[in-house]
């Protein structure tokens, strides 16, 4: 993962001087920006493996940023850096297509951590998969391969983190997953980490795929336990008696 290249968005200096200073340190290439319009350009003109993104900058909003990059490649990871701490901005950037999301002030270990984790991952992701991967349910069509969706709502482009997680619900249907099982096998966090960034995973996942988001029945959550995805409607209502 050493030499990856990095595109910063940050327009504080003293925390783009203290980025930029361990990023390099760990052998990272890194690119900063500090308007969203110049990190768009760096962007096209040589695509990163990994984005670090403010969502407070002079000329534009983060969130929109997060949206066109996303846009023009459903696979990049896309890390958000902000003092915004309310519950309803880290689902919008999470909405917005990020991968995951670390508030301010943050530990520069728990962030350095982040970022191998989300490089290491992309590489996974980057390896071959099989030839016709798709998996139905619902009035859901997921291609894994192609890493898109369609759905009642039309047809959705798919991070790698959101397909990995959609893989690890298929390839245990029906079954129990804890926080600290998804965390592990998903973000490859230590099981104890405390961040709503699951949940907030969860909320896209139903909004993606559920006819009806605030009353699932593809993605359940098992009150004290953790969640469980099943595939037909006649299992989900037999599952959501259970204790």
């Amino acid at each position: 993962m050493a030499g990856e290249r990095i595109l910063l968005v940050e327009d504080e200096p003293n925390i783009a001087r203290g980025l930029l200073f361990n990023l390099h340190a760990e052998g990272y290439t890194v690119i900063h920006k500090e308007h969203g319009k110049d990190a768009l350009e760096a962007f096209r003109q040589k695509p990163p493996a990994l984005v670090v993104l403010d969502l407070t900058l002079p000329d534009m909003d983060g969130i929109e940023i997060c949206r066109r990059i996303r846009m023009e490649d459903p696979r990049l990871p896309i890390l958000i850096l902000t003092a915004r701490t309310q519950e309803k901005d880290r689902i919008e950037g999470l909405a917005a297509g990020a991968d995951d999301y670390l508030t301010k002030p943050f530990s520069l270990d728990e962030f350095l951590l982040r970022i191998q984790g989300m490089l290491r991952r992309s590489g996974w992701y980057r390896e071959k998969v099989e030839q016709g991967d798709i998996y139905t349910f619902g009035n859901n069509r997921i291609d894994m391969q192609e890493q898109t969706a369609q759905t009642p709502r039309g047809t959705i482009s798919l991070t790698e983190l959101e397909i990995r997680m959609l893989r690890t619900f298929f390839s245990r249907e029906g079954e129990i997953l804890t926080r600290p099982e998804l965390l592990q096998s998903v973000w490859g966090v230590s099981p104890d980490t405390e961040t709503r960034t699951l949940d907030n995973f969860i909320v896209r996942m139903r909004r993606y795929f559920e006819e009806d988001p605030a009353n699932p029945v593809h993605f359940l959550t098992i009150r004290g336990r953790g969640y469980r995805f099943v595939n037909t409607v006649a299992a989900a209502s037999k599952k959501k008696g259970e204790p």
